[in-house]
């Protein structure tokens, strides 16, 4: 596969390593002649190093083989989460350091989420693009707020602090896009 099909997410094979893609930033060159940057940022699977390469666009990069299976996370078991596999309701435990990027959006139940597994072993979960979780402090909302774009800082269930607009109260259910960490909707 070429460096410029990969996606955050994929898992690639680099200098003998299986590495997870965390981020992904293109660098366009300014001169004609010049090549396309593919700056990747990851975590090597065992080893939990950061990983940071920045490839061609049409260099050529190994894919590794993913299986994705639709998980639930059930409830939290020290400095870890237990999930279980919606179809054989077998679990399994995914630590914190696994899914530090995904641990402010999990919540007991949620529902969309998969399991990234690599050689029968568990490697991470992926969310999917919002999550609803419910507001637990802000401050009081004003009786003249008007839904301009005026926002404050709210502390949801999960401890992830986003910005909302003035007219949200505690308690209130709200859509937050995983990718970008910032509010998207009422729920």
């Amino acid at each position: 596969m070429k460096a410029n099909e990969i996606k955050r997410g994929m898992f690639i094979h680099h200098n003998g390593q299986n590495v997870v893609i965390k981020s992904l930033h293109v660098q366009t060159a300014c001169s004609r002649s010049g090549n396309t940057l593919y700056k990747l940022k990851g975590k090597v699977l065992v080893t939990k190093q950061k990983f940071e390469h920045a490839f061609k666009g049409d260099e050529n990069v190994e894919i590794i083989d993913v299986s994705r299976q639709k998980a639930q996370p059930l409830f939290r078991e020290g400095d870890a989460w237990v999930f279980m596999d919606a179809e054989n309701y077998e679990q399994y435990t995914v630590d914190d350091d696994d899914m530090l990027d995904e641990l402010p959006f999990v919540t007991e139940g949620m529902e969309g989420v998969e399991a990234l597994v690599v050689e029968d072993q568990v490697m991470g979960i992926e969310l999917p693009a919002t999550v609803v979780l419910t507001i637990e402090e802000t401050s009081p909302a004003m009786k003249a707020a008007s839904s301009s774009s005026r926002t404050k800082p709210a502390t949801l269930n999960t401890g992830l602090v986003v910005q909302v607009p003035e007219y949200l109260t505690p308690g209130e259910a709200i859509k937050v896009n995983t990718e970008t960490q910032e509010y998207v909707s009422r729920a």
